[in-house]
């Protein structure tokens, strides 16, 4: 019997924990999350061993115990197609559509495939034509999940007969469009239901003789049965391939009219499809290059690739239809590669290349695929060359989705020892038929109905009216307008002589005996006037770390467990500008070997800013192998190495919880003032020239777009980009860019008199958001009473300086990284550090904006994570970077001033349930709209519904 453990590699149990919950959630609702795109790529084989069989032997491993948890006795737990390619010229895609629809679970999922079922009779008639080598162009892939499981090899999805898809074998090349609509009619009527019911009818030869009767039985009666359905079919299937998308299709309709570019054109499905096949059937001729037939079958592959994501649109979970309600487990496709250069290593490879292009042109959940085996240099590319990570961040795209492939890297070792085993989760199941549930349902909506009317009519009684209360209540930002009392420059100069102060405390303490290390806290340049020191967030972060520094050496004096730390503050310029520069030198300081004793470094503190240059500035410390743990940078993107470890949320998590957060939760002010309603539409602000900005406008985008359901009806999502630098670099083509306030006021506000209930969501920097709403100020608010606005945790450093006091129209929702401690579920440790920080800044001149802030508790926590290791890696008088890392690899673990912070032994990924808020500036300061995840002991996202659960 083969091994069904799965490997016990880095990071492995958080894998498998969370691949059975996205298969099969509880909230069905989240099956509509974008599953990720998985590549397992097995190790290199030592010299001299049996590569081919070894390899082999592993992939069956890897690929039994990720398709045990989906079998069950006598068939399929959930829909799955297990695909071992064995042929170079096999089209993958065809039989992953066909095995997904074998075997389905009896009750529980009415996934149809007509678009895959359509394409596949297509591209067999294309090859056909092209005379392929294969008869009818045999796709060549063994298939598990499918009728192999029966115990056959699998049949070819591209060739009719074998596959069951036609009425029979071709009569020979399909030479016009004419012809290709007849037979691909042809294949429909085979498949069954009521065009073969009506072809059946029209009978199985022509009438005999001559006469009047045989003439009306020719016109009319075969013109019933057959003609007239299959004019009315190929008009149906042109809609719904050609035409554009109507709303609410999930973008399933009018697919391959785009394309191919022809979804204005007045051209119907079958002529499209024959001048395709003129162009491909030449490359697919026996006298064409290897090069011409690659290219033909991968254009076929592509458009097999986008049927079956058409099929797999996002389900419509919920409602009254039974029907509609039986998605209940995500389909899983597991693709098993053939060992380099051996016959299927290329199809395999083509269809994972299809698979992702086609994710880019359809907004679908679809499968979840998981590819394992060798993958080539040019896949990669194709792929966007994705950096390799450990199964952490794979478990962490199973729980929230992801865009890109994530691509895993196994140990030897974890190959050659007992594994894990993955556990199952069986999903929900019906009794009845979905039928049978139709006609109850449907017979209990006419009774429903009859007794509604009647009360009605006769008693005048109406329904309650529906909740429509304002989340935190109606009341807009602060009424008084007096600007906030602030001192840059002395702040600054005070927080840097309070780190100098503790720094040597820490040096007495060495020279007393005591083990004390460095640790380099890269900042952006210092304040240089008040508009920076509310914009840029550094004054609160050097806060936060003199705050821990100070409890650090307190505790030391007494506890010699405790390693003080010093702080050394080094400035990489405005926005970060020089941080590369900053790095390399530290590398270079770090290599040298000079600095020993306390001013020995062991880690790195930052950065607060996801920016181009400090995703560079990590990738030359990872290189270096120094750890860094970050502090306020959250986009996806800055996860480089295995040498980072974010302390926040990151932009794929924010942003999903604030997209849900927008399409469910009544935010959006009513044009009559009575109450709110979600949002159905969104004006997604971004500066494309940014990391940070563009990665959490397009998480954004696709969360409330594509999200989970959601009540809106069109879930409209318009992407502007600003920058008063002028800069549009990365910017996607077709999104206008703005570099005047007063131009984009003038977009938003045009945006704003639809009658759709639309919010704006802003994930560029603070300048720009302060810019735009004076703009917004002077054009009176667009004659609006009320503008809501979505923000990203960025805005955290402005929202509660005071700058938007006066601006009574303003509805601002901001997001941040712990809760204000007036809030009752504040833990202990949060109203602890808050009080610690109202101390700290009592004595100083003027008012200060961040007593509410998040900055100030993430910097505290960050320095105690780094400090928790350094005591962790201490071993008598040596404390060394290796022994660093490793202790933050073991999982550090602590209540903190943000809420519990806890990371998975193995791994790098952001704290587990690390807590995000959403928070409502009112006339009372910040009041919570939404707590997510551990903000007190024993608090998870899955336990805290929508918008925090996944």
């Amino acid at each position: 019997m083969a091994e069904t453990t799965f490997p016990d590699d880095a990071g492995a149990d958080d894998f498998a924990r969370e691949y059975p919950g996205a298969i099969a959630p509880a909230d069905r609702r989240y099956l509509a999350i974008r599953a990720p795109l998985l590549l397992l790529r097995l190790p290199a084989e030592a010299p001299g061993s049996p590569a081919p069989e070894t390899y082999r032997a592993r992939t069956q491993r890897v690929v039994a115990a990720l398709r045990e948890p989906l079998r069950e006795e006598g068939g399929k737990r959930v829909p799955y197609a297990a695909v071992e390619p064995t042929r170079d010229d096999g089209l993958v895609a065809a039989d992953v559509s066909q095995s997904l629809a074998f075997g389905v679970p009896r009750h529980m999922t009415p996934d149809r495939f007509p678009d895959s079922d359509l394409m596949r009779d297509l591209v067999s008639a294309i090859q056909a034509r092209g005379a392929a080598p294969s008869a009818a162009g045999t796709s060549g892939t063994g298939v598990q999940g499918g009728q192999a499981d029966q115990g056959s090899q699998g049949a070819s999805a591209s060739d009719p007969q074998a596959t069951g898809a036609s009425a029979g074998p071709l009569p020979g090349p399909v030479q016009d469009a004419i012809a290709l609509r007849d037979y691909a009619y042809q294949c429909r009527v085979a498949r069954g239901g009521l065009p073969k019911a009506l072809w059946s009818l029209g009978g199985t030869a022509s009438p005999g003789g001559g006469g009047l009767w045989a003439w009306m039985l020719q016109t009319f009666w075969l013109s019933f049965t057959r003609t007239l359905p299959r004019w009315w079919w190929a008009r149906r299937v042109t809609r719904r391939l050609i035409r554009g998308a109507r709303p609410g299709s999930g973008g399933r309709q009018g697919w391959l009219g785009a394309e191919l570019n022809v979804t204005r054109s007045r051209e119907g499905l079958f002529p499209v499809m024959n001048a395709v096949a003129g162009r491909q059937a030449i490359r697919l001729e026996p006298t064409a290059t290897p090069q011409q037939r690659e290219q033909a079958l991968a254009v076929l592959d592509h458009l097999l690739a986008l049927a079956l994501l058409a099929d797999l649109s996002r389900p419509q979970v919920g409602g009254l239809l039974p029907k509609r309600r039986r998605r209940t487990a995500r389909p899983v496709v597991l693709i098993q590669v053939p060992y380099p250069g051996e016959p299927g290593a290329r199809a395999a490879e083509r269809f994972l290349t299809s698979y992702y292009r086609a994710r880019a042109d359809i907004p679908s959940p679809g499968p979840l695929v998981i590819a394992v085996g060798h993958f080539s240099d040019a896949l990669l590319s194709a792929l966007g060359n994705p950096q390799q990570s450990g199964f952490s961040k794979a478990g962490q795209g199973l729980r929230e989705g992801a865009e890109h492939p994530i691509l895993v890297g196994l140990r030897e070792e974890s190959l050659t020892q007992r594994g894990l085993p993955i556990g199952s989760r069986a999903p929900r199941g019906y009794l009845l038929d979905w039928r049978v549930q139709t006609a109850l349902v449907t017979g209990s909506s006419l009774l429903a109905s009859s007794l509604a009317v009647s009360l009605i009519v006769s008693d005048g009684w109406l329904a309650p009216p529906t909740d429509s209360t304002c989340v935190v209540g109606d009341a807009t930002v602060p009424q008084h307008s007096q600007p906030p009392d602030v001192h840059p420059l002395e702040w600054y100069e005070t927080v840097r002589k309070a780190i100098d102060a503790q720094n040597s405390r820490a040096e007495d303490l060495a020279k007393r005996g005591k083990t004390v290390r460095t640790v380099v806290y890269f900042t952006s340049a210092g304040p240089e006037s008040r508009t920076q020191t509310l914009f840029d967030g550094i004054v609160p972060e050097l806060r936060g770390i003199v705050l821990w520094q100070r409890r650090l050496n307190d505790e030391a004096f007494s506890d010699d467990s405790r390693v003080p730390l010093r702080v050394e503050v080094r400035n990489t310029g405005r926005g970060f500008v020089h941080a590369p520069e900053e790095a390399k030198k530290l590398v270079q300081e770090v290599r040298a070997g000079n600095r020993t004793g306390a001013r020995e470094i062991v880690g790195v503190l930052g950065y607060a800013q996801s920016r181009d240059v400090t995703r560079q500035a990590l990738r030359i410390l990872a290189e270096a192998r120094i750890p860094a743990v970050g502090t306020t940078a959250t986009a996806d993107e800055m996860q480089v190495g295995d040498y980072y470890w974010p302390l926040t949320p990151v932009n794929s998590t924010e942003a999903r919880i604030t997209a849900s957060f927008a399409r469910y939760q009544r935010l959006v002010a009513r044009p009559s003032g009575d109450g709110c309603t979600p949002a159905r539409r969104a004006i997604v602000v971004q500066s494309s020239d940014d990391l940070y900005s563009r990665s959490l406008a397009g998480q954004f985008i696709d969360g409330f777009a594509n999200g989970a359901g959601g009540i809106g009806a069109d879930g409209a999502a318009e992407l502007l980009n600003f920058s008063q630098d002028g800069d549009f670099s990365n910017a996607t083509s077709g999104v206008f860019g703005y570099s005047r306030p007063s131009d984009l006021a003038a977009k938003v506000c045009e945006t704003l008199n639809t009658k759709s209930p639309t919010v704006v969501y802003w994930a560029a920097r603070t300048r720009d958001f302060t810019a735009f709403v004076n703009a917004l100020d002077a054009r009176n608010s667009c004659n609006h009473e009320a503008i809501t606005v979505l923000a990203g945790n960025e805005l955290t450093n402005v929202a509660q300086t005071g700058e938007f006091e006066g601006k009574s129209w303003l509805r601002l929702y901001y997001s941040a990284h712990r809760l204000p401690d007036a809030d009752d579920r504040a833990s202990r440790k949060t109203k602890q550090f808050v009080a610690t920080y109202n101390q700290f800044v009592a004595g100083q001149k003027g008012r200060d904006p961040w007593r509410n802030d998040g900055q100030a508790a993430v910097a505290y926590d960050a320095l105690h994570v780094l400090s928790q290791a350094v005591d962790l890696a201490r071993a008598d008088t040596s404390v060394g970077m290796s022994a660093v890392s490793t202790a933050l690899r073991s999982g550090i673990a602590f209540e903190g001033a943000t809420g519990t912070v806890s990371y998975a032994p193995g791994s790098n990924a952001p704290p587990r349930d690390k807590t995000l808020v959403v928070l409502r500036l009112t006339p009372q300061g910040p009041r919570t709209a939404v707590a997510c995840g551990a903000y007190a002991q024993g608090q998870r996202y899955a336990d805290q519904g929508v918008p925090c659960a996944r």
